[in-house]
């Protein structure tokens, strides 16, 4: 057991510490996918960085998107607020990423938002 142990710490010591940073673009807006679960309709909108835009009771602000420098159609991820009008109330705020959109995701009984990509100049 000790061997084990004095080579798994050996093999520790031998992998880089140093995890390397993913360089992010910054997208001028973000297109975003809604879902009325009630009625099943679904809207992608496409909204401008600092946008909000009205869903039902819902306001939904975009801050801001960001993608993979090295690859503008990438995994995008948008920081996203969402605020109940009616009871005055956030509902979500934090970052959402397209590809696991369950990651972070709105907890609503009626409604679903999630990014599907950032809007870039190029």
């Amino acid at each position: 057991m000790k061997a084990f142990l004095t080579a798994m710490l050996l093999a520790g010591l031998a992998w880089p510490a140093v995890a390397e940073a993913v360089r992010t673009g910054v997208g001028t807006g973000a297109v975003l996918r809604t879902l009325d679960k009630v009625s099943g309709e679904v809207i992608d909108v496409e909204m401008a960085a600092g946008q909000t835009m009205a869903y039902g009771p819902l306001q939904v602000t975009l801050h801001e998107c960001r993608y993979p420098a090295n690859n503008r159609s990438g995994d995008a991820f948008g920081l996203i607020q969402i605020v109940d009008a009616r009871a005055v109330e956030e509902l979500f705020a934090g970052w959402m990423v397209a590809s696991s959109p369950a990651l972070n995701a709105l907890e609503h009984r009626r409604y679903d938002v999630w990014v599907l990509r950032c809007i870039t100049d190029e």
